[in-house]
């Protein structure tokens, strides 16, 4: 992948990068390369900016049962063993 200076990019246009990568709660690298795409014609204009991590795929499948399940086999991890802290 290739890096790319911005030169001469007057204040206001960057505070409204910034704005929007806050609304968008994305970077700003990430704003200026959806807009580069979307000028070139490779993004769709209207598609929103996502952040992603790993676990995007499992947010919100868990049922309750599931989810107390889970608390109580991992419970433990909350523990503090006072002897082995002296």
């Amino acid at each position: 992948m290739a890096h790319l200076s911005i030169r001469s990019l007057d204040d206001q246009a960057l505070a409204a990068l910034k704005r929007r990568a806050a609304e968008q709660n994305t970077s700003l690298n990430a704003v200026v390369l959806h807009l580069i795409d979307q000028g070139l014609g490779r993004a769709p204009a209207r598609s929103s900016l996502r952040r992603h991590d790993d676990l995007d795929g499992l947010a919100g499948t868990w049922s309750a049962q599931d989810g107390a399940a889970f608390a109580q086999a991992t419970a433990a991890f909350g523990e503090v063993d006072a002897a082995l802290w002296k």
